[in-house]
C-alpha cells in the first residue's frame, strides 16, 4: 500500500491574542428501479427543534432541515479550500459515469458535473433535499447505500464519499458494494472527519467541552450496538479499503485548526472556516445522540454547546480537528 504519511496541521501559534438545467430526478435508465421519491419520503420526523430523514436509517443521527443544509455547503466551502480548490484529488482523467454517495444538497455533485460536462453525475442520499433544477449531466437518487445497488457492475470511473461517519452501519460492505460497481482501474476517494477534537500541546484538557466530545460520542454512538459502524472510521477507512480488495492506496492526513489562533495566516483563516462550519452543526452533531442515547434534555444540549462555543473563541485553547483522505484504485484483473 502507497501511504501518503504527511500531516498537514498548524505549527505556529498567534499568542496575540441556482443552475439552469433540466431536473434529472428519476428520468435516466440506469438506476430506474432505484426507489423514486414519493410523499412519505418527505414526511420528515422532527425532534427538539430538529428535523430528520424519514427514508432509510431511522437511527441516523444528522438532520435534513435548513440549518443543516446550511451546514453541509457550509462544509463544501472548508474542503475546496482545504484542497486548494480541487474537487477531486485523485489521478481520475476525463471519468464519465461519476457517483456521489451521501450527496446531501448536492453541491459537490453539481460543481462536479459542471466541470465535467462530458460526464453523467449521480448523487444518491436517503434524504430528498437537493435542487429540482441541476445541470443537465446531473441527477439525484434517494436511495440508500447500505441496501443493494440498482446500478450496473463495473460502471463508475470515480465514487466520491466524504463524511459519512456514523452514517453507514457495516463499513465492509459498504467497500464491497463500491469495489463492485467500480470500472476496473476506477477510483474511490473518501473523505472523513474525526468524531472528536484533538490538541498537541496541552491547552485542551479532557474535562473541557470540546475535551469531553470524545468520550460522549463514543458513549452515545456505543449504544446504537453497530460494531462495524466505526464513528471514528477516518482511522481506519486505509485498512477497510485494502481489506475490500482496493490498491495503490494514498491516506492524506490533516489536522484543521479550530479557531483563528494559529499564527500563519493561511491557517488562521482555514480556522475561522472551521469554527464557523462547527458553529452551525454544533447542536446537530450533538442533539439527537446525546438525548436519545444518553438520556441528556435538548436544553442540557444548548448549554454544552454554547460552552464549547466559548472555548472555540478562546486563543488559549488550541483545538485541532483530524480529517484524513484517502484515494484507492480497483485492481484491474
Amino acid at each position: 500500500m502507497a501511504t501518503a504519511d504527511e500531516t498537514i496541521t498548524p505549527e505556529f501559534v498567534d499568542d496575540n491574542g441556482s443552475v439552469a438545467g433540466d431536473s434529472a430526478l428519476g428520468d435516466d435508465e440506469i438506476g430506474s428501479d432505484t426507489t423514486s421519491i414519493k410523499s412519505w419520503i418527505k414526511d420528515y420526523r422532527t425532534e427538539n427543534g430538529r428535523r430528520y430523514n424519514a427514508f432509510g436509517d431511522q437511527d441516523y443521527w444528522a438532520p435534513n432541515d435548513d440549518t443543516a443544509q446550511e451546514h453541509y455547503d457550509l462544509g463544501h466551502e472548508l474542503f475546496n479550500r482545504t484542497f486548494n480548490g480541487k474537487l477531486c484529488t485523485a489521478p481520475i482523467e476525463n471519468p464519465m459515469n461519476v457517483l456521489d454517495i451521501g450527496t446531501g444538497t448536492g453541491i459537490w455533485a453539481m460543481d462536479f458535473a459542471e466541470q465535467h460536462p462530458d460526464a453523467h453525475v449521480v448523487g444518491t442520499d436517503i434524504s430528498p433535499i437537493q435542487p429540482a433544477w441541476v445541470p443537465p449531466n446531473c441527477e439525484f437518487q434517494i436511495d440508500d447505500a447500505e441496501q443493494d445497488w440498482t446500478f450496473p457492475e463495473n460502471h463508475f470511473d470515480y465514487i466520491h464519499v466524504r463524511t459519512l461517519y456514523g452514517g453507514i452501519s457495516h463499513w465492509p460492505a459498504f467497500y464491497a458494494r463500491c469495489l463492485k460497481h467500480l470500472k476496473p482501474g476506477g477510483y474511490i476517494e473518501q473523505a472523513e472527519y474525526a468524531a472528536k477534537w484533538t490538541c498537541d500541546d496541552g491547552t485542551v484538557s479532557k474535562e473541557s467541552p470540546i475535551g469531553r466530545c470524545e468520550s460522549l460520542s463514543h458513549d452515545s454512538y456505543a449504544k446504537l450496538n453497530r460494531p462495524e459502524g466505526d464513528l471514528n472510521i477516518y482511522e481506519t477507512m486505509a485498512r477497510r479499503l485494502r481489506e475490500a480488495g482496493f490498491v495503490d492506496i494514498v491516506e492524506t492526513k490533516y489536522k484543521w485548526p479550530v479557531g483563528t489562533w494559529p499564527k500563519d495566516k493561511g491557517m488562521k483563516e482555514l480556522g475561522a472556516w472551521v469554527r464557523a462550519y462547527m458553529d452551525i452543526g454544533l447542536e446537530g452533531y450533538m442533539m439527537r445522540l446525546l438525548t436519545t442515547m444518553l438520556g441528556w434534555t435538548a436544553q442540557e444540549v444548548y448549554v454544552f454547546c454554547s460552552d464549547m462555543r466559548a472555548q472555540m473563541r478562546d486563543k488559549r485553547s488550541h483545538a485541532l480537528w483530524p480529517m484524513h483522505v484517502c484515494v484507492a484504485r480497483k485492481p484491474t484483473a
